[in-house]
């Protein structure tokens, strides 16, 4: 256990998905939150990127290979590239409100602030950045009637529904938007989401039908259900769950490993790889445990799939005095919360998309298990996000504690 404690904190995987987003144009304050991790390491680790030493070797060395000039030129064609990318996206995302006045442009960018850099945003729709802040400061804070004191038109509210729709990716239907608009400052009742929502035919993307992926055919020694379908703990780290998903790409399958914290539904560990091996899962693990520092006794539960009942992994979960608890055979109930999550992300990016590599389909889920984590609201936590809730949870404990 000590030797796994002086371990980093973060997989490497973690801080190139971290930087990544950075390069792609959010600001590192935004990515930081939304990650739940330190402004100051992300900072690092992006100096780190930029010198060629973010990638560690085995023995935890870091590598500083030689850049060329050539290198460097094609590093600058590529961040011109995302960037006319991102100019590209907001232009199609923002189409709706493009002929619209300059407080509906602004309404858009403030539903959009944190996917693109304002500034960006300013420019391609026209309008220019100082306008909008003094807009956010004045007409758009919200008073006695949600929004600067006047009540909203059909028109603007549509406004609002349809760029929160779009940014979400469709996944809202009228409850969870009613609840997005108060989240936001737009008191409106819900009866009038609603009505507006069926006129104009938004809607919320259908699930698809479960599919049983889990390989249980195998001769490893099962672990008992110590969960029994209780998927509410008291407290966060008390309870994980885990699963794999796969997501179809034009280079092949590009699986998913997560772990969900049932206290939260905060998804604490992941990793994507392009194999469905136990590193796959124990990866997923470490990235938790390495973000989290569980106390010993914590559950782990999973399906009874080859990759979770493997010596491999036991081994790890034993290291960190983790518990093993599996599903019943063939019963995706036993792990209903994992399945949810895998619902929602694949009714929101993976069904309808047709992606052309694997690191596309990468950095579409990536950004969803961000959005979910930091934004997505859950009806079983009471229309908040997953961090919402927990950090709400942390400081009830620390006011009662006081």
């Amino acid at each position: 256990m000590n030797e796994k404690q002086t371990r980093a904190k973060y997989t490497l995987e973690f801080k190139q998905e971290a930087v990544r987003q950075v390069k792609a144009g959010r600001a590192a304050s935004v990515v930081a939150t939304t990650l739940g991790m330190p402004k100051a390491s992300l900072t690092n680790w992006v100096r780190a990127d930029a010198k060629g030493q973010l990638a560690v070797t085995p023995e935890g060395k870091a590598t500083t290979p030689t850049v060329t000039p050539e290198q460097a030129e094609i590093a600058r064609l590529k961040a011109q590239v995302a960037r006319l990318t991102m100019e590209r996206d907001i232009g199609k995302k923002s189409r709706g409100v493009l002929c619209a006045g300059r407080a509906a442009k602004y309404a858009w960018i403030g539903s959009m602030k944190g996917r693109w850099p304002i500034t960006l945003m300013c420019e391609v729709l026209q309008v220019s950045t100082s306008g909008y802040f003094h807009w956010r400061n004045c007409a758009g804070r919200p008073g006695p009637s949600g929004g600067g004191g006047a009540p909203h038109s059909d028109e603007a509210l549509m406004v609002h529904i349809r760029a929160i729709h779009e940014q979400l990716r469709g996944e809202y239907g009228w409850p969870r938007m009613h609840r997005e608009l108060l989240a936001r400052g737009l008191r409106v009742g819900k009866e009038r989401v609603r009505r507006l929502m069926q006129q104009h035919g938004i809607r919320a993307k259908g699930k698809r039908k479960f599919v049983v992926t889990t390989d249980s055919k195998h001769r490893l020694p099962v672990a008992p259900d110590l969960v029994q379908r209780r998927f509410t703990p008291a407290a966060p780290d008390v309870l994980w769950s885990s699963d794999i998903t796969y997501i179809p790409t034009d280079e092949g399958w590009l699986y998913l490993a997560a772990v969900l914290d049932l206290h939260s539904r905060q998804v604490v560990g992941w990793s994507l790889q392009a194999h469905m091996q136990t590193s796959l899962v124990k990866d997923a693990l470490l990235m938790a445990c390495f973000r989290r520092k569980p106390t010993p006794g914590l559950i782990f539960h999973s399906d009874r799939g080859s990759q979770y009942c493997s010596q491999e992994l036991q081994a790890t979960l034993k290291a960190w005095a983790i518990r093993s608890s599996m599903s019943r055979k063939g019963n995706c109930w036993d792990n209903a919360p994992t399945e949810s999550l895998w619902g929602h992300l694949k009714t929101a990016c993976v069904h309808g998309q047709r992606f052309a590599t694997r690191e596309q389909a990468r950095q579409v889920v990536m950004d969803w298990i961000a959005f979910y984590n930091h934004s997505r609201l859950h009806s079983a936590l009471g229309y908040l996000s997953p961090m919402q809730f927990e950090k709400r949870w942390l400081a009830a404990q620390h006011k009662s504690a006081a």
